[in-house]
C-alpha cells in the first residue's frame, strides 16, 4: 500500500530528484535580495523547474499565485537580531501546515550549541506529529555553536545527519563535507534520503552545477539552494541549469552552455 508520506514526496520530486529552493531567510535576516519580492521569485523558480519551494507559514498564506511545485512549511525560526540566534524554536505545528495543505514540513537543529538539547525535543515531537498525519519531515541538520571547534569537520557534519534519521526525519538536510568520498560515506550511513544545502553565496556558477554534481554523483536524492538561486541574477536561469544536472543527469560545464 502506498503510504501517504509517499504520496506527498512525489510532489516534491521529479524523476525521483529534488531541487528545492529554501526562501525562509526573511525572519533570520530580512528581506534581503531576492526574498524581496518574494512572490515573484517563487514564481520565476517555479517556473523555471524547481521541484519545490521552502516557506514560512506567512509566505504560504500571502501569495495569490499556487507554485507550480511542491511547497514545504519551515517550523522553526531565530533572527540575527536576538540574543542566541542558533536557538531555533517552533513557531507553527503540524495541524497549521494540514491547514495550509503543504507537502511537508522542515524543522532546523543545530547540534553543538548550548541549546541543543531543546532542539532535539522540538525535532522528536514534530516528528511523531508528522507520523501521525502522514506528513514528510525534513530535518535541517547543521553543525554549529559552542561545542564545535571545526564546522567544516566530515565527522561531525556526517554525526549530525545521522541524528536527524535517528529522531524520525524522513529526508535529512545537510552541508557538503568537502569531498565526494567523506559525502558519499555521509549518504550511506543515513538510512533516510540525503539533500545537500547550498551554504554561503558562490559568485561562480560553474562551481554551483559542480556542488551539485558531486553531491548527486555521491547518492544525494538532491540539493536545497537558496542563495545561490534567489540570490542570482538571472534566478531562473541557474534553476534550469541546476535542473539539467539534479534531474537529467547532465554534467555541470554541458548544463550552463545550453
Amino acid at each position: 500500500m502506498v503510504s501517504g508520506k509517499r504520496f506527498r514526496i512525489s510532489r516534491l520530486l521529479k524523476n525521483g530528484r529534488m531541487l528545492c529552493v529554501p526562501m525562509d531567510h526573511g525572519i533570520t535576516v530580512g528581506p534581503v535580495k531576492g526574498i524581496d519580492n518574494i512572490e515573484q521569485t517563487i514564481t520565476s523558480v517555479s517556473r523555471a523547474g524547481a521541484t519545490a519551494v521552502l516557506l514560512h507559514k506567512g509566505i504560504i498564506k500571502s501569495i495569490s499565485d499556487i507554485p507550480q511545485c511542491g511547497i514545504i512549511m519551515h517550523m522553526s525560526a531565530s533572527t540575527n537580531l536576538g540574543p542566541s540566534p542558533n536557538r531555533k524554536v517552533l513557531i507553527t505545528t503540524v495541524e497549521e501546515a494540514i491547514r495550509l495543505g503543504v507537502d511537508a514540513v522542515s524543522v532546523h537543529i543545530n547540534i553543538g550549541c548550548k541549546e541543543e538539547p531543546e532542539m532535539l525535543e522540538q525535532l522528536g515531537h514534530v516528528a511523531d506529529a508528522c507520523d501521525s498525519y502522514q506528513l514528510p519531515l525534513i530535518a535541517m541538520m547543521y553543525v554549529r555553536g559552542e561545542k564545535i571547534a571545526d564546522p567544516a569537520d566530515p565527522d561531525a557534519i556526517i554525526h549530525a545527519a545521522r541524528i536527524g534519521a535517528e529522531a524520525g526525519a524522513d529526508i535529512v538536510k545537510t552541508v557538503y563535507t568537502g569531498d565526494r568520498e567523506s559525502f558519499r560515506r555521509l549518504v550511506l550511513s543515513c538510512p533516510v534520503p540525503v539533500v545537500l544545502a547550498g551554504g554561503p553565496k558562490i559568485n561562480d556558477d560553474v562551481a554551483v552545477l559542480s556542488l551539485a554534481w558531486d553531491a548527486i554523483q555521491a547518492g544525494a536524492m538532491g540539493v536545497t539552494f537558496g542563495r545561490n538561486i534567489f540570490q542570482h541574477e538571472e534566478p531562473d536561469r541557474i534553476v534550469r541549469a541546476l535542473h539539467r544536472v539534479v534531474i537529467e543527469g547532465m554534467e555541470p560545464n554541458k548544463a550552463l552552455v545550453i
